[in-house]
């Protein structure tokens, strides 16, 4: 998505300037072509020379080259460039920004600037959450600047709270986002309306007493990047997650956490009555123990007896309440008869189209960053994909529900 875009990185003085360099890295790997602009007291914490290594650019500081006197111009830079993003942005610079104060390169460039700006702030915690900072913000917004949220966590003074920046594949994927916003959908250049999408994803953990359960390997990966993909769009997300150390921010995605199967059926038919689709890539434990242990169960025997009971079925309940308007979405993860199993969940569950992956497949499953998936639809069409990132695989599952829409 990255590729040929031409990104100027802008970087400012804070302690996070470190993360330029892993920044420049990325995007030149995912084939971006990157110039950095740094301000004068970035370079106590970051050398230019570090950075123009990494970009195969020169860097620029000044209004004029030290050595020949050339003219830096803000001008041809800012109309050069496909996005220009300042990370990190620190609180003065998002001042300067915001009054349009133009007293070095970096702020006469974003002046200049007629491509989409994009802006990570790093700061302490106070002074992100600082009414000034703040109203410089929401101003920055309301003018079209794209905000990458910091995360929380301890920060450089020691102190926790919200201010670190966004780490750099964070970033990456908010300029991916950025450029996907005129997404071309299976061909089709038709414009879809803002929907609401519920999303499941990751596993859900069936205790047996309270210290053991019944869980899968699901990572949440694949559901975490469908409700991204959707977000990234600017589609309303509600994403329902079952255990798993990923964690999501973003403005347009409300993130509710579960634990099992039942709490994860509950909060779906909840919230599905009001959305317009269900994405549903959850690994849904199908059983659960029939009765839950009130204390740890000690071992004094060589064999322990489970009786496990059918969990709802969130994607037949969902399938059976849809109305005509709306679109359902499900998962079928196989390791044998593939197509047959999946075409009959299909059936079964009044799906609309159902992503098909196998646990034969290197790369797909579990706990990957790929996976090499088939859609098949209700009109028993079948698209075959290549073995993909989980991003990419998530754009294209976006593209098709489009064509219902």
């Amino acid at each position: 998505m990255l590729k040929g875009k031409k990104i100027i990185l802008g970087v400012t003085g804070s302690i996070a300037a470190y993360k330029a360099a892993i920044l420049v890295r990325l995007l030149v790997k995912e084939g971006a072509e990157v110039k950095v602009i740094m301000t004068p007291l970035s370079r106590e914490f970051i050398t230019p020379l570090t950075l123009a290594t990494l970009s195969k650019n020169p860097i620029l500081v000044d209004f004029f080259d030290p050595e020949d006197g050339r003219w830096n111009s803000h001008v041809e830079i800012g109309i050069w460039a496909d996005a220009y993003l300042i990370a990190p942005a620190t609180a003065n610079t998002l001042a300067k920004m915001a009054h349009g104060m133009a007293d070095n390169l970096l702020l006469t460039t974003y002046l200049s600037a007629r491509c989409p700006v994009l802006v990570a702030p790093a700061m302490d915690v106070d002074m992100f959450n600082h009414i000034a900072t703040q109203e410089n913000i929401r101003l920055l917004h309301s003018r079209g600047v794209h905000v990458i949220e910091p995360s929380s966590g301890e920060l450089a003074s020691g102190l926790e709270g919200k201010g670190r920046m966004q780490e750099p594949e964070v970033i990456v994927n908010s300029l991916k986002e950025l450029f996907n916003k005129n997404l071309d959908t299976l061909g089709s250049k038709k414009k879809v309306r803002p929907l609401k999408v519920l999303v499941t994803a990751g596993p859900t953990y069936e205790p047996i007493d309270p210290v053991r359960f019944i869980g899968n390997y699901s990572s949440g990966k694949m559901g975490f990047a469908i409700a991204k993909a959707f977000a990234g769009q600017d589609h309303e997300v509600i994403l329902i997650t079952g255990p798993t150390s990923l964690d999501i921010s973003h403005p347009k995605i409300r993130l509710i956490r579960v634990q099992t199967a039942l709490q994860m059926h509950d909060a779906c038919l909840e919230y599905f009555p009001s959305c317009d689709c269900a994405v549903l890539s959850a690994a849904v434990a199908d059983y659960t123990p029939a009765v839950r242990a009130e204390q740890k169960i000690k071992r004094d025997k060589d064999y322990l007896h489970l009786e496990l009971k059918a969990n709802p079925d969130i994607a037949s309940a969902l399938g059976q309440m849809k109305t005509q308007k709306q679109v359902t979405v499900g998962f079928a993860l196989e390791t044998a008869n593939e197509r047959e199993n999946a075409k009959q969940k299909l059936a079964r569950k009044n799906l609309d189209f159902i992503v098909l992956n196998s646990l034969n497949e290197e790369g797909a499953g579990f706990n990957t960053d790929t996976n090499k998936v088939t859609f098949i639809d209700n009109h028993n069409k079948e698209i075959e994909f290549p073995l993909k990132g989980k991003e990419e695989v998530a754009q294209d599952i976006l593209k098709k529900v489009y064509t219902y829409f």
